[in-house]
C-alpha cells in the first residue's frame, strides 16, 4: 500500500494522568507508613498503636489507592491541560 492509502490511527489518551500517579505514589507511602507503625520489637504488642492507628493508616492507604486509580478530571480540567 502506498503511503496515501494508510490512515493515521489516533492517538490514544493516555490511561492515567500526572494527578492518578501523584496520588498512587501517596497511597503507598501511607501503607508504608502503616506497616511501620505495625513493627518493632519494644513494647507490649497489643498496644493501641499497634491494634488500632496502624490498620486504620493501612486500610486507608488502600483507600487512597482506589480513589487514585478511578479518580479523572473534569471535561473542563482536560481541554486546558
Amino acid at each position: 500500500m502506498s503511503a496515501d492509502k494508510k490512515k493515521a490511527a489516533p492517538a490514544a489518551k493516555p490511561l492515567f494522568h500526572k494527578m492518578n500517579y501523584i496520588l498512587i505514589i501517596a497511597s503507598i507511602l501511607v501503607v508504608v507508613i502503616g506497616f511501620a507503625l505495625m513493627s518493632g520489637k519494644e513494647g507490649d504488642i497489643y498496644d493501641g498503636r499497634r491494634t488500632v492507628l496502624a490498620p486504620i493508616v493501612v486500610i486507608l492507604g488502600f483507600v487512597l489507592g482506589i480513589v487514585a486509580i478511578f479518580y479523572r478530571k473534569n471535561e473542563a480540567e482536560n481541554t486546558e491541560a
